[in-house]
């Protein structure tokens, strides 16, 4: 199970973050969002090296924009929050990882999805908002049944210490990551630490019975 925290913004919450090695880390360059990482150094980021994905999170961007931010930050994956259609998607896909976001609730059609396959890496769920992730609220995790594609997705959406158990007992094959992000801060854009390793912990004891099991 891959571990993403996303919504970082400040220097030095962010190699704290780094130091309990996560997968991936998500910047957010999405003017509305109380996470938007303006003016980040990118000599910041040049800290973070692989196997750590550096992610940045665009709604609805100018790609020209994204391609920009992608070369002066070096990032490793992009996450596109809005409706960018497949082909935007594919654009950029020869370059980094795609993760396309969807906002999920009781009526999502995930026969939508399909005009995004060899288009994109990964899907990410999210509750379905009019604020495009970061509200902090959960779906109802057993419409992923009707997920039966074979691209591997994130979980995201009010993901807390109080239901991250539940989380690890949700069985899919496309499975692939969860998505922390505003559960797990002491104000927006600024991670609880002690929080994250609790969660890390949560994870990784989770996934390592099941491989000896």
């Amino acid at each position: 199970m891959q571990i993403k925290v996303c919504g970082l913004k400040e220097p030095e919450n962010i190699m704290a973050v780094k130091s309990l090695a996560p997968d991936y880390v998500g910047f957010i360059f999405y003017g509305p969002s109380p996470r938007y990482a303006a003016n980040l150094p990118a000599k910041t980021l040049s800290n973070l090296a692989a196997p750590i994905f550096k992610t940045a999170v665009f709604v609805n961007e100018e790609a020209g924009t994204i391609d920009a931010l992608i070369d002066e930050y070096k990032f490793d994956a992009v996450q596109l929050h809005g409706s960018e259609s497949p082909d935007f998607c594919f654009f950029f896909k020869n370059k980094v990882k795609v993760i396309k976001a969807f906002g999920i609730d009781n009526t999502f059609d995930f026969g939508l999805l399909n005009q995004y396959l060899n288009k994109v890496d990964f899907f990410l769920f999210d509750t379905k908002t009019d604020i495009h992730g970061g509200s902090g609220r959960t779906f109802d995790w057993s419409v992923l049944s009707n997920y039966n594609l074979d691209v591997p997705f994130f979980l995201s959406g009010g993901l807390s210490p109080d239901n991250l158990e539940e989380v690890t007992r949700i069985i899919h094959p496309q499975f692939y990551g969860v998505d922390l992000n505003s559960k797990f801060e002491t104000s927006s854009g600024i991670k609880d630490i002690e929080k994250l390793e609790k969660a890390f912990n949560i994870i990784k004891k989770a996934y390592t019975h099941e491989l000896r099991s």
